[in-house]
């Protein structure tokens, strides 16, 4: 049982600070925006999909989020990182940058894999 707490929270953390803690405080930079822009996203898109992966993250790591709630934010960040890949491969082409999205995606699965494995746990 630690054990699969070690690896949820884990993985769970590298979630939160790619996807919660780094977007937060760099998008406002003109870098950031410029990624937007180059994949053909309105800035508002940019800040839109900010405050979602916080609010996303917030129900990844308070543990007293109901778990359904739990559930739509593992998918939201499903969904993010299948299209980011999409954008990404669409504008740029093949290249490594275009599938870093899905190595998130493997790292957001092993913290969706745990969160379950602790859950059953803690039912029984």
């Amino acid at each position: 049982m630690k054990k699969d707490k070690v690896i949820f929270w884990s993985a769970t953390i590298v979630i939160a600070l790619l996807e919660g803690v780094m977007p937060a405080l760099t998008s406002h930079t003109e870098l950031a925006k410029q990624g937007i822009r180059q994949l053909g996203y309105p800035d508002y898109f940019g800040t839109t999909l900010v405050v979602c992966k916080i609010v996303g993250v917030l129900a990844l790591t308070i543990p007293q989020i109901p778990p359904r709630v739990k559930e739509w934010a593992y998918a939201g960040f499903v969904f993010n990182f299948v299209f980011a890949t999409v954008s990404h491969l669409s504008v740029n082409g093949v290249n490594a940058l275009s599938f870093f999205p899905l190595v998130i995606l493997g790292i957001l699965a092993v913290s969706y894999i745990y969160y379950h494995k602790l859950s059953i746990a803690k039912n029984r």
